[in-house]
């Protein structure tokens, strides 16, 4: 069994998916250049209103309801991608047959989804979370399944053998336009049938064969095939790709970031939808903003793009949170120019799946800490929050701060378990392994080290290092005199040093130090310090004091 699913209006549909408050009013869909638009398609509610296609702009001046849209390619590729992903989470046959029009295999499914009906209707429900209304009909053969989706609204299901039956009483012009994507060619075969006196499909199934194929060849034998819902194919099966984006093309730009927000806030919605769908969450964002620069006299003169890319620790699909992160990244980095287009796409990934222990301390959400990070980093500036990193280089405390991602600790792996007497036997091998001599010497050994320990000495660094006024005499320190502590100054009595390091000189940022410990006299004795001179900029500085 095969299903179609038909979105009708497919023009209209795609705009009111980003404008569902257009959904209950009147729309027609204009192209063309000015003065010259036409209509090219309109919903229902403009044709009840006695609104044509082909209408000029000028024409639908008495129409004070009427919605008017130019026509927007972006919005009518997504709108289709979003309808592929949308079957694909079904089936794994799929067939991309034209715009607004998916054909889709459902052999096999029904163990997994359910009968035939179930999964009609589950396929409709799905279609109408991504912001489309469609026709869904499963048949026996793809073919009669598009005509019919074209013909009958809502859900229709048609058992097998009762194609022609079903389809009789359709109107001939919905084959055509089922399979002739050209119009004036479909304009032609609707002429010669009304000459005939041939309105529905089962007066041109009831045709003979013979006199057809003489007058209209082979394809007319095709067309009386699925006339009668005999034709029979396989599906041009769709290979899946993995592109999540959405796009709106606005009509005039926007400058303030809080419809830019209402905008991002419908358009990760539909790209969550997608994700969720194909059971998938969003690891990369990327957001790119066509900007229209203006002359003095507000004129446009060109358009450039502002690109912005988030990184995500954990995959998501919160929208609000990605919405708010969003936020925050305008708000830190404003594109500066009115934006005219908008265009977000998503790098799907497998959502985290965690399972947390009874004794295992308890994780921040990723959600919520990658948010509260925003914050900090839109009030101290970016690049300064995050998680240190140590960089490959001999400089004395060269760090980086680089986006902050939890890790979470590896399950331990249990120890093999030991019988009693395996535990008894090592138990005595041990003690009897373990002689006097060896714990006088462990003794002897333990007592070294304690005094080693006394004897070590602590550097406690000054954050960020004082600066220093240095008198030298003989190119070593013989006075000091810190510039930011007035408790810190005296003569340098004792000097060790110079210990001098470089390095990364084929950077930009290469370093040149020279380091010295000294001793100032103080009120309660003798201060040691260690002594630092930038060789490259000449500078002084305390980087700490000894305990």
């Amino acid at each position: 069994m095969f299903a179609c699913i038909f979105i009708p209006d497919f023009s209209v549909q795609a705009i009111i998916r980003f404008e569902p408050e257009l959904r209950a009013r009147p729309v027609a869909v204009l192209t063309g250049r000015s003065p010259l638009e036409k209509v090219v398609a309109l919903n229902e509610r403009a044709r009840q209103s006695g609104v044509e296609a082909g209408a000029t702009k000028s024409q639908l001046e008495a129409w004070e309801t009427l919605v008017l849209r130019a026509r927007s390619e972006s919005q009518e590729t997504s709108a289709h991608a979003a309808l592929l992903d949308c079957a694909q989470s079904f089936s794994p046959e799929v067939e991309d047959t034209a715009p607004g029009t998916v054909l889709l295999n459902l052999a096999g499914l029904e163990p997994l989804f359910g009968p035939l009906s179930k999964i009609a209707r589950d396929l409709a429900r799905r279609v109408s979370q991504m912001g489309l209304e469609a026709n869904i009909t499963v048949t026996a053969n793809p073919d009669a399944a598009l005509v019919a989706a074209r013909g009958f609204p809502g859900v229709t299901l048609i058992p097998e053998g009762r194609e022609a039956e079903r389809l009789g009483d359709l109107p001939v012009d919905v084959l055509l336009e089922s399979f002739f994507f050209d119009v004036e060619e479909a304009a032609r075969w609707v002429e010669t049938f009304d000459r005939w006196g041939i309105r529905t499909l089962r007066a041109l199934a009831a045709l003979p064969e013979v006199p057809v194929s003489e007058r209209l060849g082979q394809q007319g034998i095709r067309l009386q095939k699925l006339a009668r819902g005999a034709a029979s194919r396989n599906l041009r099966v769709l290979e899946p790709r993995l592109i999540f984006a959405e796009s709106v093309e606005l009509e005039y730009p926007i400058v303030l970031l809080e419809p830019l927000a209402f905008l991002l806030n419908r358009m990760l919605e539909q790209v969550c939808a997608r994700l969720g769908a194909r059971a998938l969450a969003v690891q990369e964002l990327h957001l790119n903003l066509e900007l229209a620069a203006m002359q003095s006299n507000g004129c446009t003169t060109s358009i450039r793009t502002f690109t912005r890319t988030l990184r995500l620790p954990t995959p998501m699909l919160d929208t609000k949170v990605l919405l708010k992160l969003l936020q925050l990244d305008l708000q830190a980095h404003p594109p500066g120019a009115p934006i005219v287009k908008i265009h977000l796409s998503a790098d799907p990934a497998r959502p985290r799946a965690l399972q947390s222990g009874l004794f295992q301390p308890v994780f921040p959400e990723p959600e919520k800490l990658e948010l509260t990070l925003a914050r900090i980093a839109g009030i101290v500036g970016e690049g300064r929050v995050g998680s240190v990193e140590l960089l490959d280089t001999h400089r004395e405390g060269a760090f980086a701060i680089r986006h902050f991602a939890p890790v979470e600790p590896a399950p331990s792996e249990p120890r093999p378990k030991q019988s009693g007497n395996r535990k008894k036997d090592m138990s005595m091998q041990e003690n009897d392994s373990v002689c006097p001599v060896e714990e006088k010497l462990e003794k002897d050994a333990k007592e070294n080290a304690k005094e080693q320990m006394s004897a070590v000495i602590a550097l406690r660094l000054f954050r960020p290092p004082l600066a220093a006024s240095i008198t030298l005499r003989e190119a070593k320190p013989m006075r000091m005199r810190c510039l930011q502590r007035e408790d810190i100054a005296g003569e340098i009595v004792w000097t060790a040093g110079p210990w001098r390091s470089s390095g990364d000189w084929s950077e930009q940022e290469g370093w040149s130090r020279e380091e010295w410990d000294i001793a100032v006299p103080a009120e309660t004795g003798l201060v040691l310090y260690r002594l630092v001179q930038d060789k490259l900029s000449g500078n002084w500085f305390l980087e700490g004091t000894y305990d």
